[in-house]
């Protein structure tokens, strides 16, 4: 089996340190928190932001200093920002923010993009003029027949297939299970690149069955903080590790 590709999600729109004390807000806990999980084994870096009062932000200055200080700090880390809505931004911001920015790569949800279908070829049509890389955010079969759908009719311009998989998020207590990948990634039509994120205890034994099956990986406290016997990780990069331990272990059991 090959090495995974790890990707960390750390702070997320709505989680704070009330919730988990290492919980990275602040640009220096952001930065601090993207070293230690890169040290453990995560290729990437899945970036949220906050404004002055902790809340979530897609404020270009913001981004732009949080990158070039995540640029320094772990320069051979691949991040991706994200336009998450969080309730707050609306189609028009999360375009402005696009256009502004011009990142490397971003997450985007295609059902919050269909919010304002009138403005969905200007957010493609933006990022492919930049050179900005997405990734699509899946969370039902709805999601993949929307983009299956754009796709044909070149909205969602060819080269735009990455996708990631959302499991647990609109289920009870937004617990995940690793049974739920299976059907959902069978409906995925063949030739994306795809990655798993689960919310909830069962996060790394969904993971685990990601991995079996060829996807990319993301953990971390956006999605869980907690492993399967409902304690905390001690950090981000404690569950990095321990994914990536269970996963030696998953590889050592195929090779027997």
């Amino acid at each position: 089996m090959a090495p995974a590709f790890i990707m960390v999600a750390p702070t997320g729109a709505r989680r704070t340190p009330a919730d988990h004390p290492a919980l990275p807000v602040t640009l220096p806990d952001i930065v601090e928190t993207a070293r230690a999980c890169h040290a453990a084994g995560a290729a990437a870096l899945h970036l949220h932001i906050r404004d002055d009062q902790g809340v979530h932000s897609l404020d270009p200055g913001r981004y732009r200093e949080t990158l070039a200080e995540l640029a320094q700090a772990v320069p051979t880390m691949r991040v991706q920002v994200t336009t998450e809505s969080a309730g707050i931004f609306s189609v028009g911001d999360q375009l402005a923010t696009l256009a502004d920015l011009q990142p490397e790569w971003v997450s985007l949800s295609i059902r919050e993009v269909s919010r304002e279908p009138d403005l969905a070829d200007r957010v493609y049509g933006t990022c492919a003029a930049a050179g900005t890389e997405i990734q699509h955010i899946l969370y039902d079969a709805e999601d993949i027949r929307l983009l299956t759908d754009w796709t044909s009719k070149g909205i969602v311009r060819p080269d735009q297939t990455s996708v990631i998989l959302v499991l647990g998020r609109y289920s009870v207590w937004q617990m995940s299970s690793p049974a739920d990948l299976p059907p959902f990634y069978a409906q995925l039509p063949t030739g994306h690149r795809w990655m798993l994120c689960a919310f909830g205890a069962h996060e790394h034994e969904c993971l685990r069955v990601a991995n079996a099956l060829g996807g990319d990986l993301r953990v971390g406290f956006e999605n869980s903080l907690t492993d399967a016997t409902g304690t905390p990780h001690a950090s981000n990069a404690a569950s990095v590790a321990a994914l990536i331990t269970s996963l030696g272990q998953q590889t050592e059991r195929n090779t027997v």
